[in-house]
């Protein structure tokens, strides 16, 4: 009984998914179809379109899922501790030093090595 509630399910999922393709479909093709109009009352229709297509999407399985991984990913971001504004400047300054000195250290191996090189070649 359980299986024959799954694939009912199941199909009717793949209709709400070839439904929201079609609407996704309609919108795109209709904005360039109907270039002339108002840019205004094409986005509007754009955007109605997707709302449409995104409320049809969130009725699937997945759509659901998809749902409630936001909304912990949305509690999971609450819990993170973040850095003061001044925590992240002295990073970020603490970073910017360190690329300077590595890239003196570069500078000053390439020079040595090109005039290593300048002189086993004779160059």
């Amino acid at each position: 009984m359980t299986t024959n509630t799954e694939s009912q399910g199941n199909s009717l999922d793949i209709v709400k998914w070839a439904l929201v393709a079609i609407l996704l479909a309609t919108a795109i093709i209709g904005n360039q179809l109907y270039s002339e109009a108002s840019v205004l009352v094409r986005a509007i229709s754009v955007v109605a379109a997707f709302a449409v297509a995104g409320f049809i999407a969130l009725q699937t399985e997945k759509g659901k899922q998809a749902l409630v991984f936001a909304r912990e990913a949305q509690i999971e971001v609450r819990k993170v501790v973040w850095p003061t504004r001044q925590e992240a400047l002295n990073t970020t300054f603490i970073v910017l030093a360190a690329t300077g000195v590595l890239a003196l250290i570069l500078w000053g191996m390439d020079a040595v090595l090109l005039r290593i090189v300048n002189f086993i070649t004779g160059v």
